[in-house]
């Protein structure tokens, strides 16, 4: 049976710093997204753009930016990706900024304790995102999403999934971090969660970093990428909102998504942070179509 892929578009920068991300999904599509997975032999169904509301662009409150807008955001992605995956669908989110991966893996989480599923989550960024509103120097959500996740943040953002914590640590596999703020330093280690840091794919290389991340994957894990673009080398990929120096070269990006392919276990996928009006004629949508086509099994030879 032909896998069948459903896009659902996010068009939001509720949780981000820098206005843009919103229109990510569309630049996605743009490039040609749904015939490049087509032109795999995938079944694509475009759902378009959930509603949310607008972005105030106010200042923190007690740590956070637009909580109760963070908020609708969440359960309304959240409602989404549950339905795609109960009715057999891979959801393939299109954003808008990473505070929505709180809607997206919450949702994960829900559907593998129906199914008896054990998550594995790849978190591919530069950013580690384990911030607390007494840890960030920002507000941002979207620097936050793996925290609260984990169970620490707001119970309107943690409780989404039904089960707090949605997720614990030991799920998570991060790559490409390369910028972490202080205070989340010492929140990750008492963690435990798995990062594999730039300085790990320096001296081990990017195909030892990701059969290390992708241990123990089998026929019962649900395997969920959330791909933050700014996990790419800024060279390569300029249209996002918080681009750091040294990350993934195109190559290394692309070993990363055919290793992940050739598990053979991708169930579910978020693309976010392409922020369009930081980009250079889509260039950086192209890129990322490019990878996420090897996600779905494209490579040079047969394998």
């Amino acid at each position: 049976m032909t896998q069948r892929i459903r896009l659902i578009g996010a068009p939001t920068d509720i949780g981000a710093g820098t206005r843009g991300a919103s229109m990510g999904p569309e630049a996605l599509r743009v490039a040609g997204l749904q015939a490049t997975l087509e032109g795999r032999g995938l079944q694509v169904k475009d759902e378009g753009n959930l509603g949310g509301p607008p972005n105030p662009w106010q200042p923190p409150v007690q740590g956070y930016r637009h909580l109760a807008e963070v908020a609708a955001w969440n359960r309304s992605v959240h409602q989404a990706v549950f339905s795609a995956l109960s009715e057999g669908d891979l959801p393939l989110l299109l954003g808008g900024d990473h505070c929505l991966a709180i809607g997206s893996i919450s949702a994960v989480a829900r559907r593998c304790r129906q199914t008896g599923h054990t998550l594995r989550v790849l978190w591919l960024d530069a950013h580690a995102d384990f911030n607390t509103n007494h840890l960030t120097p920002t507000g941002n959500t979207h620097g936050m999403p793996v925290a609260v996740l984990c169970g620490h943040g707001p119970a309107e953002l943690t409780g989404i999934g039904g089960v707090v914590p949605a997720i614990q640590a030991s799920a998570v596999r991060q790559i490409g971090i390369r910028s972490v703020d202080e205070g989340e330093k010492h929140l990750i280690r008492q963690s435990g969660m798995e990062v594999f840091d730039m300085r790990y794919i320096d001296e081990w290389g990017m195909r030892q970093t990701m059969a290390a991340a992708l241990a123990g994957v089998d026929a019962q894990t649900h395997l969920h990428v959330s791909f933050d673009v700014d996990f790419l080398d800024a060279m390569i990929a300029p249209g996002v909102g918080t681009a750091v120096k040294g990350g993934p070269t195109y190559r290394e990006a692309q070993l990363c998504m055919e290793m992940i392919a050739d598990t053979g276990r991708l169930a579910s996928l978020d693309v976010m942070e392409l922020n369009p009006a930081l980009d250079v004629r889509n260039g950086t949508a192209e890129v990322v179509l490019e990878l996420v086509e090897s996600l779905f099994g494209k490579s040079t030879l047969m394998r």
